[in-house]
């Protein structure tokens, strides 16, 4: 008895290109994602795909400008659905909440996807840095815009353009590394793994809100010498 085979699309002979290139691509990251950008082959890329190398070459260049292609085409896809999952009409923090949960529901949906957007692609570096960091750099404006948003609205305190992307970027990257950590324990629902995250930060927001904020030590030293001087 023969040990079971993966099930490989048929070969078709004549499709639009469009809808080739997306077989491509999807049979691409579906390779990429299990074997990395190094083990992974052209020959096994065309089987899956159902298409002849020479066509994969013609259509969609190298191994590397195929695995830069993939990287542009799901971080496109994932920033849609984070854009699309945000509820703009609603409060700041039920705002940011649709966005972590669209995040979080597109990364449990496709898990593929997200290796090779952030596990393959980072450890590659090289050409593909430049894909990543625009990959993240639009996360970053999406994710401030929405903090200025928020400003905005008079719920929150009115921050700087600085000030409001350096808040998105410590989001993006703690989003990020969540995320990288639930591919390790996939049991967790998309949900709850979204929720950690939104208490995490949004606390925080919360207490900005109410103008509670932290100060480091040398500088609580000093408002209390202030206040005790102020009281005689």
């Amino acid at each position: 008895m023969h040990a079971e085979q993966p099930v490989r699309t048929g070969r078709a002979k004549r499709l639009p290109r469009e809808v080739r290139e997306r077989q491509i691509m999807d049979a691409a990251v579906d390779v990429f994602s299990r074997l990395g950008f190094h083990a992974a082959s052209m020959d096994e890329i065309s089987e899956v795909a159902g298409i002849s190398k020479p066509m994969l070459y013609a259509y969609l260049g190298s191994k590397e400008e195929l695995f830069a292609t993939c990287i542009r085409r799901e971080a496109t896809r994932m920033m849609e659905a984070i854009a699309n999952g945000v509820e703009a009409e609603e409060p700041p923090d039920v705002q940011l909440w649709s966005g972590l949960r669209a995040f979080f529901g597109f990364v449990g949906e496709n898990r593929a996807s997200w290796q090779v957007l952030h596990r393959q692609a980072s450890s590659q570096g090289g050409p593909f840095a430049r894909e990543l960091a625009d990959m993240r750099g639009r996360a970053i404006s999406l994710v401030a815009a929405l903090l200025v948003h928020s400003a905005d609205s008079g719920d929150v305190p009115r921050a700087g353009d600085k000030e409001a992307e350096s808040l998105a970027a410590a989001l993006v990257g703690a989003g990020e590394s969540l995320a990288d950590w639930w591919l390790d324990n996939p049991a967790e629902p998309a949900g709850v793994v979204a929720a950690r995250l939104m208490n995490l930060v949004w606390m925080g927001f919360g207490d900005l809100v109410a103008g509670d904020v932290w100060h480091p030590p040398s500088r609580r030293a000093e408002r209390k010498v202030g206040t005790e001087q102020g009281g005689h």
